[in-house]
């Protein structure tokens, strides 16, 4: 059955949204005509445009020789570096749908995500926190879940394991720009993910709405340092610089000196990082003394963005700080533009991007556009993902009424056609009757100078129901108390009704495998230390 409806192709194609390209199809020209050129920069390794097609080349085979058929899927467990793209590239030219995994996941999301894409083989390293693939297999194995076979990265190089009997397939089948390629994750803040269906041409698109939006050029040089199987990865790591024909540097596992030794090493002209990244490099004493001025454009998001710490990069950089807002699964509703007045750059999540048909709904799924909300987002177009992936009950959740993917926030619409983010369906603590968008708090205690980190989660309480909690990381040498926080808010003109209840402090937030905070996992740690 075909992942897309053929009229709705069509329809992209003919409107020069959607082309006949692939990410293969580039990497092939530029080795070709640029074969020296640099495709990733790591603080190991610098790899060429001629290295980045040998290598894909090389899993491909790899997958090939182990008897993977057209359409089968690869868990693809790998570290953020140059070798997962090679890999992403090489289960696309092989006709393999690549599974997307994030390398910090546990045992139980693996096997989660192993068990519903139906993968039949694992990609990955040697090692994996000191741990042996082949213990990685056993406890797969553990969960009733069995592999018929291994590529295995030594030396940087993927060589096949097989574990049952297959007959080696010859020649690559690569897979489309319509074509079912990838199956990612949601980030699973809130419990086991969902599997995400991708094909290439809704990024391939993306990148060109990122290049508008940004005022980007051949010369680029990218930094992203988000995880790249996920959607914020894939178009910052993957999908653009390729298309730019630019270098990117990557990062194994994120270590801010180094981020700032890169970008001043590397004359980084894009970065690409979630708010809590950027807020680390900011209190980072090393990019004080470092010159960051190579730096055009950040693009950020993920989470909420901080308006003063976003002026405060633009200040310390001269770069311009840019977030589209969507997800995973929509891809992008609205951008920031380069050419956006400063105050709605770093206070809104900009204007809708009109191929994405933005419109707001209420909680019963009625369109309430005119009223300029508040509302829960939704729409269609050339950015959307082809839903859920054999998972009708949350896609039922995810369409409207008339079809328009939603997304869990609520949001707002001014005069201008500005948009902006009052809160989440999800993440709306109910107190005694009235809600509290967890994210107007967060934003308030994150005001706090002694504040570096903070996520603001429910705590269930037998009179009021729930009350708010707010959970913080503090700056280096900081102290805070409930008195302290409480007495700064009020200070700021919030109302008494909005102040957290709770203050707890930890030395760092958990984060899902997608590097957003696992609120999930925050609100079970704040119960157990608080009730």
């Amino acid at each position: 059955m075909p992942l897309l409806d053929a009229l709705l192709v069509k329809e992209f194609t003919d409107a020069g949204w959607w082309g006949s390209d692939t990410l293969s199809h580039l990497v092939r020209s530029h080795a070709a005509s640029s074969p020296e050129g640099l495709a990733y920069i790591t603080s190991q390794r610098r790899t060429t445009w001629s290295d980045y097609d040998r290598e894909a080349d090389a899993f491909a085979s790899a997958l090939l020789e182990l008897g993977a058929q057209p359409g089968e899927r690869a868990a693809v467990l790998l570290p953020d570096s140059e070798v997962v793209h090679a890999a992403l590239l090489g289960t696309e030219r092989a006709g393999v749908v690549a599974a997307g995994l994030g390398w910090r996941a546990g045992i139980a999301e693996i096997a989660h995500l192993v068990r519903r894409t139906g993968a039949t083989f694992l990609v990955t390293m040697e090692e994996r926190k000191g741990t042996p693939v082949q213990a990685l297999v056993n406890q797969l194995q553990e969960q009733g879940l069995e592999l018929d076979g291994l590529v295995v990265v030594h030396d940087g190089l993927p060589r096949a394991q097989p574990l049952t009997r297959r007959t080696a397939r010859e020649a690559q089948t690569p897979l489309g720009p319509n074509d079912l390629y990838l199956l990612n994750s949601t980030s699973g803040t809130t419990g086991m993910p969902k599997v995400v269906t991708q094909f290439q041409n809704r990024w391939l698109r993306f990148v060109q709405h990122a290049i508008d939006c940004g005022n980007l050029k051949g010369d680029e040089t990218f930094m992203s340092v988000i995880p790249a199987p996920f959607g914020f990865g894939l178009w910052t790591s993957h999908f653009a610089p390729t298309v730019l024909k630019a270098p990117a540097v990557v990062q194994p596992t994120f270590d801010v000196d180094e981020v700032v030794r890169l970008i001043e090493q590397e004359q980084v002209t894009v970065l690409c990082c979630v708010s809590t990244q950027f807020r680390m490099l900011l209190n980072a004493p090393r990019s004080l003394a470092a010159d960051l001025s190579s730096l055009r454009v950040m693009f950020t998001g993920g989470e909420m963005i901080p308006p003063d710490r976003a002026a405060e990069f633009e200040e310390r950089t001269g770069a311009v700080v840019l977030s589209f807002f969507g997800s995973n699964e929509s891809g992008a509703f609205t951008a920031t533009r380069y050419d956006d007045p400063p105050d709605k750059r770093l206070t809104t999540v900009g204007r809708a991007l009109p191929d994405m048909h933005l419109r707001l709904y209420d909680e019963d799924g009625r369109d309430i556009t005119s009223s300029g909300g508040p509302g829960i987002p939704g729409g269609h177009g050339p950015l959307a993902c082809a839903g859920y992936y054999d998972d009708p009950e949350a896609n039922s959740k995810l369409y409207a009424p008339d079809g328009a993917m939603l997304m869990g926030d609520l949001v707002t619409i001014d005069a201008e056609g500005y948009v902006q983010v009052v809160g989440r369906t999800s993440d709306i603590i109910i107190r005694g009757g009235k809600n509290i968008s967890a994210l107007q708090v967060e934003t308030e205690v994150d005001s706090h100078p002694a504040v570096d980190q903070v996520a603001v989660v429910p705590v269930r309480d037998e009179v009021f129901g729930e009350r708010v909690c707010a959970v913080v990381t503090l700056t280096d040498g900081s102290t805070l108390t409930l008195d302290d926080l409480s007495a700064h808010l009020l200070a700021r003109g919030l109302g008494r009704e909005l102040l957290p209840e709770h203050l707890l402090v930890l030395d760092d937030l958990p984060r899902s495998s997608g590097g957003k905070l696992a609120k999930g996992q925050l609100r079970t740690i704040a119960e157990e230390r608080l009730l």
